[in-house]
């Protein structure tokens, strides 16, 4: 037995004794003299606490629907209006971003509320992980995470109200039973069920039927778990990026708060009666352009990222708990106890513990059917990972409607700086970027935090890890990989938006490069002087420009591509020479430049709304974002600055930064804590 059950029993044993004693005590002196006002209420307010207290806690429910559509829509609708019948009390809080969802839960009124400020992959699937945080920072007393089409029967207020009222902080879990029948329907009021004939069922014998059909297997992927929002966190250390649904997550996490012993753990899928219908049609989280996707098995690659973080993050590949030996909370003749079935002990809740009650207990554990089974062969630590999409294939799903794409690309030096840049475009509502990796290393962790990721098969080897800045030999081979990206991708069909991953996004400037029209690049000025020309000698900036896929660019990105293979330095100045001229000699004016060649025009990008990270010192402003605002900045470089570690440091310290390296999360606002651990 764990020590946190050890105090929660002995707490329990406590305040039953203690509760009988003031009882007889009150009765014995009552029968004297009045107590005084006040030493009368206060005992009774602790009385009421042990056996009467009728404020019940706040609860909310989290779940995460798929779309609202088929027989996948209407389990999750009965399963809704399930819990909504539970109590008026009640509040549902939904993790989506589809449109359908919004829909469905706007006509149910101010009980159920949508949010989509979570994390999801690219093709919509939830990350578990960060659900759960945002179920803590409910300002709820319980929490309670269910998948989106388990039914809930009364039994869960009555389990959790007892619940509240230990002195400990607690996780509960609970089964999910798999009916493929199931004789009762619910009214159109949502609060009660009816049999075929229309008469009311009465909630024991809805627990009754339920009961014949039960048998948890502990590999089950569904799982109720519920938590008071108390001091102690669920678990030590990190809940890796799970993706919700696919596996792994349920074992993991009760396994761990198992191991950490900060919460009293337990099993009370003999007092929360839940269960959900089999159907043929799982449905998907994609609401994105699904029928671009091709037709193959995408789910695999999913649980396989599940598998692989479940073995890496925790405890569970070394140690797994015996989950048939978890306290359970038994219900028998209108007392609830804690059943400890290693050491075949019951803990009665709030009543002496009586014959009746032991033999009520005695038949449930003969009944017991839980069957023990291990996950550890699912896990796989040294499992390779990777998307089963071709770049054409993700091309379709991400371009926009005017068939663009912002890329990004970055090697494992950068991962970070890379999830904060994909954080900010996901705040801008910007979801039509790939990433191009530049090794094995950022691919896959591209593939477990959900992004649209290819892998560059000419990009070199042995980039290093601190020593790739601006100036250095792996600088140079790195940025004549980007080159080579964007030339492929605009000979597929697609405009480019090339985006350095240091480049930060105040608001959206795509309507605003795509004015500009074909036949027409349109890039960043490196120039730091605030006067005078823009686009002088080698300050075309080609960390962020603008490509439409039209013959003149593609002629003169092949020239450049030509230009980089020949030259010892960057890409950046193959740029400049082979758009501008030698010495600027293709210049037109102060802003622009024309390849005579192709007749491509090059425009230098407005300095006041597209900063690089020397003009007008607005690094060093005491608050970067707000200035910056005010100016109309679209977006702020952060070169001109040397070094990888010096350029995180400026950016995080900025508060230019949106990711969360201890959580693997992007910062959202409802975060109680934003810890950025770099310095």
């Amino acid at each position: 037995m764990t020590v946190a059950t050890m105090k929660v029993f002995q707490s329990v044993l406590w305040m039953v004794w203690l509760c009988g004693f003031l009882l007889i005590a009150v009765s014995f002196y009552a029968t004297t003299q009045m107590l005084p006002s006040t030493s009368q209420y206060s005992i009774n307010l602790f009385i009421n606490r042990c056996f009467t207290d009728s404020r019940g806690p706040k609860i909310t429910i989290f779940a995460a629907p798929k779309p609202f559509a088929g027989s996948v829509g209407k389990r999750q609708a009965l399963a809704l209006r399930s819990w909504l019948g539970l109590s008026a009390d009640i509040s549902v809080v939904l993790f989506s971003q589809d449109p359908s969802v919004f829909s469905f839960a706007g006509a149910l009124g101010p009980r159920v509320l949508v949010e989509p400020n979570i994390d999801f992959t690219f093709l919509g699937s939830p990350f578990f992980h960060s659900m759960v945080a945002r179920s803590q920072a409910s300002i709820s007393d319980i929490s309670v995470l269910v998948d989106p089409d388990v039914i809930l029967l009364p039994d869960l207020i009555s389990t959790l109200n007892h619940a509240s009222k230990l002195d400990h902080d607690w996780l509960l879990v609970a089964s999910s039973i798999n009916l493929s029948y199931f004789p009762f329907h619910m009214d159109t009021d949502g609060k009660h069920w009816l049999s075929g004939n229309g008469k009311r069922v009465r909630t024991a014998k809805l627990q009754a039927f339920l009961a014949r059909k039960w048998q948890w297997e502990q590999c089950e992927e569904k799982m109720l778990m519920a938590w008071n929002n108390g001091d102690m966190p669920l678990h030590n250390g990190v809940l890796p990026p799970f993706l919700y649904g696919k596996g792994i997550h349920n074992r993991w996490i009760i396994n761990e708060a198992m191991s950490s012993d900060f919460r009293f753990v337990f099993d009370s899928s003999w007092t929360v009666l839940n269960f959900y219908r089999e159907d043929l049609d799982h449905g998907s989280y994609q609401s994105i352009g699904g029928s671009n996707v091709p037709d193959i098995e995408k789910g695999s690659w999913e649980n396989d990222g599940n598998s692989h973080l479940g073995a890496i993050y925790g405890s569970l590949y070394f140690h797994e708990a015996n989950y048939s030996n978890m306290v359970k909370l038994v219900h028998c003749g209108g007392h609830y106890g804690f059943l400890n079935t290693v050491e075949d002990i019951v803990f009665p809740l709030g009543s002496r513990r009586n014959k009746n009650f032991l033999n009520c207990v005695d038949a449930i554990k003969s009944q017991d059917r839980t069957k023990e089974c291990s996950v550890k062969d699912q896990l796989k630590p040294s499992t390779s990972l990777s998307l089963p999409f071709s770049l054409e294939e993700l091309l379709s799903v991400r371009a926009d409607e005017n068939k663009t794409i912002v890329l990004a690309t970055a090697g494992f030096s950068y991962k970070d700086m890379l999830m904060s840049w994909v954080c900010r475009l996901r705040q801008l509502h910007i979801s039509n970027f790939l990433v191009c990796a530049l090794d094995r290393e950022t691919y896959e962790f591209s593939v477990l935090q959900g992004l649209p990721v290819f892998k560059d098969s000419f990009a070199p080897n042995d980039i290093s890890f601190d020593d790739c800045h601006f100036g250095t030999e792996c600088f140079q081979r790195v940025t004549k990989v980007k080159s080579r990206v964007v030339l492929q991708i605009l000979k597929m069909g697609y405009n480019v938006l090339l985006s350095d991953v240091d480049v930060y996004w105040f608001k959206n400037p795509m309507p605003l490069l795509n004015s500009f029209g074909p036949s027409v690049l349109v890039a960043q000025s490196d120039e730091f002087n605030i006067t005078g020309p823009i686009n002088l000698p080698r300050k075309l900036n080609s960390g962020f420009y603008y490509a439409h896929s039209d013959v003149s660019t593609i002629a003169a990105l092949e020239k450049i591509v030509k230009h980089a293979a020949k030259s010892n330095l960057s890409e950046q100045p193959s740029f400049y020479e082979t758009l501008c001229g030698v010495g600027g000699s293709n210049r037109v004016g102060d802003y622009r430049c024309l390849e005579p060649q192709t007749n491509l025009v090059v425009h230098f990008l407005d300095r006041k709304l597209f900063p690089n990270g020397a003009y007008q010192g607005l690094w060093d402003e005491k608050d970067v974002k707000t200035t910056c605002m005010e100016k109309g900045c679209f977006i702020l470089h952060n070169n001109w600055i040397s070094g990888r570690r010096k350029k995180l440091e400026r950016q995080v310290l900025s508060g230019l930064w949106e990711y969360d390296i201890s959580t693997r999360m992007c910062i959202k606002s409802w975060q109680k804590t934003k810890s950025i651990s770099y310095f």
